[in-house]
């Protein structure tokens, strides 16, 4: 048994591998999801042009299918919790991961940058697109409310862990 101990990863690379394994029911949706190139549908597309400002919206047209599909799944998921949501919040929700439009990965590119983490300059746009995205918004006009909530710096610390637990799913 002694030996076996040898072999498990240690540090920070096993604390990416717990938390990667922890996440993949998650990753798995995601990946079979992204496969697909199909179109959200008519409906839900303009459903969520019409909560975007025009900034938001050209910037969202960017996203290829799959993001845009899983934009709307998780904007759909985060307003269940909730009576009541601000345009702001809703646009939020659709546009959290809008920094993918910079990243230049295919489906198994994105799955291997999530595997072995920010090892070269596309894994790290791809790890950071988070806060690109936020930089993106706050050049295409957004406004503070939706730029808070996606920074987490907003006052409604239940929307932000709405959102997380939305995308996580």
């Amino acid at each position: 048994m002694a030996g076996l101990s040898r072999l498990a990863p240690s540090g920070a690379q096993g604390r990416r591998m717990s938390s990667w394994l922890s996440q993949l029911p998650h990753l798995s949706r995601r990946f079979f999801g992204a496969v697909s190139r199909r179109a959200p549908s008519s409906a839900d597309q303009a459903w969520a042009l019409g909560l975007l400002l025009a900034g938001e919206a050209t910037l969202w047209k960017q996203l290829g299918n799959a993001d845009q599909r899983h934009s709307i799944e998780v904007a759909r998921r985060f307003a269940e919790g909730f009576s009541e949501l601000s345009r702001d919040e809703m646009a939020g929700a659709l546009l959290h991961d809008i920094g993918k439009v910079s990243v230049d990965l295919g489906t198994f590119g994105r799955v291997l940058a999530t595997v072995v983490g920010p090892r070269t300059r596309s894994f790290r746009i791809y790890h950071d697109h988070e806060q690109i995205g936020i930089e993106l918004l706050r050049q295409a006009g957004s406004t503070d409310a939706t730029l808070s909530l996606l920074d987490g710096t907003t006052q409604r610390v239940d929307a932000v862990v709405a959102l997380r637990r939305a995308d996580n799913v």
